[in-house]
C-alpha cells in the first residue's frame, strides 16, 4: 500500500508546480518515489503470475515513468507531471500492449490495452479485429470486463478507415486509433493492505484484452 504521504506530495505537486518548490522538497520527492517502487516491487512477481509473457524479473525502476515532463512542444510548461505513472510490458519503453497503473489524488485509474500504436501495429489490429471480431467482443462483452472496465473511444477516426466498409457493424471498432480500456481506483484504496489483490484482480480481467493485441501485432 501507499502511505498518505505520498498522495499529499503529488497534491502540493500539482499546487506547487516549479523548479524552486521541488528543489526544496526534493527529500519528500525522494521519500514519495521510494514508495511506489516498494509498491511496484510488489506488483511484478503477482502480474507475472498472472500473464506469463511478463518477466518477474522486471526492474521496478523501469516500470515508473519520470515525473520530469518534456515542455520543448507543450504549451503547458509545467516542469513536473501531477502523479506517478507506472507501465508493465515485455519490452523496456516499447511501445506495445501492457498494463498501466495512473496515480493522482482523485484521478487515479488502472489501464490495460495499447495507447496510440504506430502506423504498421494499428494497421494489424484492425486486421485482428475485422478477421476476429467475435473473439474481440467476446473480450470487451465479458461480465467483469464490462462491469470494471470501459474501452476508450475519444481516439477515433470520424469516418471509416481505408480499405473498410463504413457500414460495417464494427466500425466504431474499426475507427479506434487507441486500443486501452481504464477502470478509476479511488484515493483510499492506495492505503489498504490488500491494494496489491485489487490491482491484479483487475489486471486479470483486462488481460485477455492485452493478450489480443499482442497477438495481432506478433503475427
Amino acid at each position: 500500500m501507499l502511505k498518505k504521504e505520498t498522495l499529499s506530495f503529488i497534491k502540493d505537486v500539482a499546487e506547487n508546480n516549479n523548479r524552486e518548490w521541488f528543489a526544496a522538497n526534493k527529500e519528500v520527492y525522494e521519500n514519495a518515489k521510494a514508495n511506489v517502487l516498494e509498491l511496484v516491487a510488489s506488483i511484478i512477481p503477482e502480474l507475472a503470475k498472472a500473464d506469463p509473457m511478463l518477466s518477474a524479473e522486471m526492474d521496478p525502476k523501469k516500470c515508473l515513468l519520470r515525473i520530469y515532463r518534456d515542455v520543448r512542444f507543450s504549451k503547458n510548461k509545467d516542469p513536473y507531471k501531477n502523479n506517478f505513472g507506472i507501465w508493465f510490458s515485455t519490452k523496456k519503453g516499447g511501445n506495445e500492449p501492457g498494463y498501466y497503473l495512473h496515480i493522482q489524488p482523485g484521478k487515479s485509474f488502472i489501464a490495460g490495452g495499447y495507447w496510440m500504436p504506430d502506423a504498421p501495429h494499428l494497421k494489424l489490429i484492425r486486421q485482428e479485429i475485422d478477421y476476429n471480431i467475435g473473439d474481440f467482443k467476446e473480450i470487451i462483452n465479458n461480465a467483469a470486463f464490462k462491469k470494471n472496465f470501459k474501452l476508450g473511444f475519444d481516439n477515433a477516426l470520424k469516418n471509416a478507415p481505408k480499405g473498410y466498409d463504413p457500414a460495417d457493424p464494427n466500425i466504431e471498432f474499426l475507427k479506434l486509433k487507441s486500443f486501452e480500456a481504464t477502470t478509476k481506483i479511488e484515493d483510499e484504496e492506495f492505503l489498504k493492505p490488500n491494494l496489491v489483490n485489487k490491482l491484479i484482480s483487475s489486471f486479470k480481467t483486462v488481460q485477455p484484452l492485452v493478450a489480443f493485441l499482442r497477438n495481432a501485432i506478433e503475427q
